[in-house]
């Protein structure tokens, strides 16, 4: 779900890394999600905390060996902060919804640039015959 700010539509919340660095993430929803903090300054704004998030990172390769409920009982005694089981399963969830989304909006817009170039072949091609027919 994507929140209006003014004439401006935010994207889902979405972990940014620059630089394997994480950085802040505009507030889009009531509940503040696992890894984040709001700023003292700003309570439209999102801080990261670090080794919340490295610890999630990691948390999802342990989903390859271990259940949901017992990934997120580790990573709330590693963390200090509670995360259910529900709540890692929804949040991996939604995280690879928008992946695949991404990714097929990247391989849309690859098929449609293809197009384009083919649709200026045939066009240039028809422009040149159809001069050469009429000189």
């Amino acid at each position: 779900m994507t929140k209006s700010v003014g004439k401006w539509k935010l994207p889902p919340l979405v972990d940014v890394q620059i630089d394997n660095e994480w950085v802040a993430v505009p507030r889009i929803a009531r509940t503040i999600p696992f890894g984040y903090e709001t700023d003292k300054n700003d309570d439209n704004i999102l801080l990261p905390i670090p080794d919340q998030l490295d610890k999630l990172e990691t948390a999802k390769n342990y989903l390859k060996q271990y259940s949901y409920r017992e990934v997120a009982n580790w990573l709330s005694a590693n963390t200090g902060r509670m995360i259910s089981y529900e709540g890692l399963r929804k949040r991996l969830d939604n995280e690879q919804k928008r992946n695949n989304k991404a990714r097929s909006l990247r391989q849309w817009a690859e098929y449609a640039e293809k197009a384009i170039s083919k649709a200026e072949e045939i066009e240039e091609s028809r422009i040149g015959a159809k001069e050469a027919v009429s000189v």
